[in-house]
Parts: structure tokens; sequence; C-alpha cells
């Protein structure tokens, strides 16, 4: 048995890791509805004030981990995936982790410098290579029209200004 599950007097195991995330969404929407008491009054030509949402938000997160407990404690406990190309007794990859960790640092690194344009190129071809792709021109290309289209995409049919980096005046 693993160390997220324990015996309750009735035999039937109960899944503790199930608590924890009500006990997670709990803290995470208290801090939602406190965050929203704090919100200012917003304009008074407004017909919602600017807290409602996070106040519907934080409800619901606090609803569902109550609802969350009280299934946990009937011993509802969700089935494994039996996921048909997974090998579920096997460890997680923790070098392929790392090397993904290390292509979002150095892009998090160069993304001022280079623009977005550039490092999400970059970002895409690096993820792919390191899940094993080994088509790199392919993957610059795919990762150089997926971020130039974003960088359009935001810029302009979004109206949010992304600096264009190196890349201004060209962009």
């Amino acid at each position: 048995m693993s160390e997220t599950q324990e015996l309750k007097s009735g035999g039937a195991a109960v899944d503790r890791a199930q608590y924890g995330l009500a006990a997670f969404l709990v803290v995470v929407g208290a801090y939602v509805l406190y965050d929203a008491a704090t919100l200012s009054a917003g304009f008074s030509d407004q017909a919602l004030s600017p807290a409602v949402f996070p106040y519907v938000i934080g409800s619901a997160l606090i609803v569902l981990a109550v609802l969350l407990a009280v299934v946990t404690a009937r011993g509802d406990r969700p089935q494994a995936e039996a996921g048909e190309d997974v090998d579920l007794t096997g460890g997680a990859d923790w070098a392929t982790v790392a090397k993904l960790v290390a292509v979002f640092v150095v892009s998090i690194a160069l993304i001022d410098l280079l623009s977005w344009a550039i490092t999400g190129a970059l970002l895409f071809a690096g993820c792919t290579w390191v899940l094993g792709s080994r088509t790199h021109v392919r993957d610059l290309a795919i990762g150089a029209v997926l971020s130039v289209g974003t960088w359009y995409g935001f810029y302009v049919g979004l109206g949010i200004p992304i600096p264009a980096g190196i890349l201004d005046g060209v962009l």
C-alpha cells in the first residue's frame, strides 16, 4: 500500500491525497475570496463590481473542496488510468525533466535579449529535441511559424505590445 493510503476501520483504503487536494482547494479559494475583498469598488458605470468574478471562483473552489472531502469520506476513490501506451509501473524519467527545465530556463534568460519570436522557436525546437525528435530544421521552422504567429496574434490581434527585441523594425 502506498504512503497516500491508510486503512479505515472497515478495511477500505482511503486516499489521503484527495484530502490534501481538498485542503489545497480550500486554501486557494479562501485566498481568492480574501483578495477579492481587497479590490477597489471600480467605476460607478459598471454593472458588476470587479470583485464579482473572484468571489464566484473562490466560492466554487471551496464548494468543490467540500464535495471532494465528502466523497472521499464515503470511500470513493478515483480509478487509475489504464494507459495503453504508458507503463504505469515505471518511474519518472528525471533526465528528460531536467533537460526540459533547462530549455525553459534558457528561454526565460534569452527572451528579453532575443524577443519572443526567436526564443519561442528555440523553445519549441529544444522541447521537441528533448522529447526525441531528430528533424531539427523542420522543428525550427515550425517553431518560427508558431512563435511569429503568436507574436502577431498578441501584438496585432489583441493589442498587447510585446517587445520585438533584436527584431525591432523587422516584425
